[in-house]
């Protein structure tokens, strides 16, 4: 076979594997991983089911697939704006680099709206395979308590890392809930305003 007819074969099969993850993600996004059926996936993808199994082997492997790679762009992009933050940032900074990829999300609508909706769910419900991004999520944890220690030095790690989780899971629901639809329909600056002092806020706590 020549070289051309090899790579233009390879560009095919790649974008139907990313068709594939893309229609996934959106039915993930809006169900949950027990509402997703294969026959919905191929036809948003304009795929086969053999694709589905030739490049994933089963629903349940392009599921997980899936839901890792959407855990990993969302940890990947927090990471990204904790790691940027110098040791003297303030709560409010903290809170806009926590929330940013959520903020980002909600005002791009789309398929990084299913994205994040899909972190949400795996959030409150973590799918089997949740231990293969421990390290990315101990790392994420890790930044924030870091900036979070230097404004509240009367407290102590433990109660920080609470603080965090407590704030991770707050912006998880926003991803879910009614409130979360209504302020992608807001500006971005808008979205902003209202969520970084309540972000900022759930870190704080009151003592």
């Amino acid at each position: 076979m020549k070289p051309e007819k090899t790579d233009l074969r390879r560009e095919a099969g790649q974008r139907t594997r990313d068709d594939l993850l893309a229609a996934a993600l959106e039915l993930l996004a809006q169900r949950g991983q027990e509402g997703v059926t294969l026959r919905e996936i191929t036809q948003n993808a304009g795929a086969n089911v053999a694709a589905v199994s030739y490049h994933f082997g089963s629903l349940k492997a392009l599921c997980e697939v899936a839901i890792e790679h959407a855990l990993e762009r969302y940890l990947d992009a927090q990471i990204r704006e904790l790691d940027a933050l110098p040791g003297s940032a303030t709560l409010s900074e903290l809170a806009e680099a926590f929330a940013r990829p959520m903020l980002t999300a909600l005002t791009a609508g789309g398929r990084d709206l299913a994205v994040i909706r899909t972190v949400a769910r795996v959030g409150i419900d973590p799918p089997e395979g949740w231990e293969r991004l421990a390290g990315k999520f101990e790392q994420a944890r890790r930044q924030a308590v870091r900036v979070l220690a230097a404004n509240l030095p009367e407290a102590d790690e433990p109660e920080l890392v609470f603080r965090v989780r407590c704030a991770a899971g707050m912006l998880n629901w926003l991803a879910l809930a009614p409130i979360g639809a209504e302020l992608a329909a807001e500006p971005a600056e808008q979205v902003e305003r209202m969520l970084i002092p309540v972000v900022a806020g759930a870190l704080q706590g009151v003592r």
